[in-house]
């Protein structure tokens, strides 16, 4: 796969005092990934075009499609002229679900939340969550190590990190992207690839803390989710509701919890 992460990019430096130059950095990539699933077409993401296969591994657990990795049968990932296709090939199991989440997905998409059977669908019942038991010196301890593990931020100031950290905050795994939702499924995809599991530890994520971050992190079995924004209501309520514990509003030296 050829498509870099980062990419130099020509530009003109203009002061504050009036004082222009040119200079060249780099910035970050972003281009269409298309999910297909047993060769119908599923969904397509702007993504950090690195980690595809980690990334088509995780959205499909956060779309509720797997259970685990058996029921994923292969991956191909083709190159075309507007970005990358990922063909995911799922087990008989759970092939049923593709045709359904494709309808539903399709009804959000032309009308937007549109009824209770849409609702009920957008907002479906969360199992219970892992229990976290850890302490909050372990958060404090990931915060300040993940910023020297973000090689493609530290580049270009424009992407996304998710971290996968012990018990003890000690980090194990990082993924970028440019969006908070793909840079956590690729870190889940990674984590399912290698057979990895949280055995007490938890996420920590640049990001705000979004419902759908919530349920990914419930559904992935992570004991806690910690971000260094702010959560949203709905973010608070879903958490509360399967009992996944949260750290927001992450910094040097305070926390929220929940």
């Amino acid at each position: 796969m050829s498509n870099p992460a980062a990419v130099d990019q020509a530009f003109r430096r203009v002061a504050a005092e009036g004082a222009v130059t040119d200079v060249t950095r780099a910035i970050a990539n972003e281009m269409p990934i298309a999910i297909e699933c047993n060769g119908i077409a599923y969904a397509v993401l702007m993504a950090s075009p690195d980690a595809i296969e980690d990334l088509a591994y995780g959205f499909a657990l956060g779309e509720r499609l797997i259970d685990g990795t058996d029921d994923i049968r292969g991956i191909d990932l083709h190159p075309v002229a507007t970005g990358i296709v990922a063909r995911l090939t799922l087990a008989r199991r759970v092939a049923d679900r593709i045709g359904a989440r494709v309808r539903h997905r399709s009804s959000d998409a032309s009308c937007g939340l549109c009824g209770v059977e849409t609702l009920d669908q957008a907002l479906r019942p969360l199992p219970p969550a892992a229990r976290w038991d850890g302490e909050d010196d372990a958060v404090f301890r990931a915060y300040h190590a993940l910023c020297e593990l973000q090689p493609l931020n530290a580049a270009t100031g424009a992407v996304h990190g998710a971290a996968a950290c012990a018990r003890d905050g000690t980090i194990g795994l990082v993924r970028e992207d440019v969006g908070r939702h793909n840079a956590f499924d690729k870190l889940i995809g990674a984590m399912l690839r290698s057979g990895q599991g949280w055995d007490g530890g938890f996420a920590l994520l640049t990001s705000r803390c979004s419902y759908e971050l919530v349920e990914k992190a419930v559904l992935a079995g992570c004991p806690m989710l910690a971000t260094i924004s702010a959560p949203t209501q709905l973010a608070v309520t879903r958490a509360a509701e399967a009992g996944l514990a949260l750290r927001t509003l992450v910094r040097g030296d305070a926390l929220l919890a929940t």
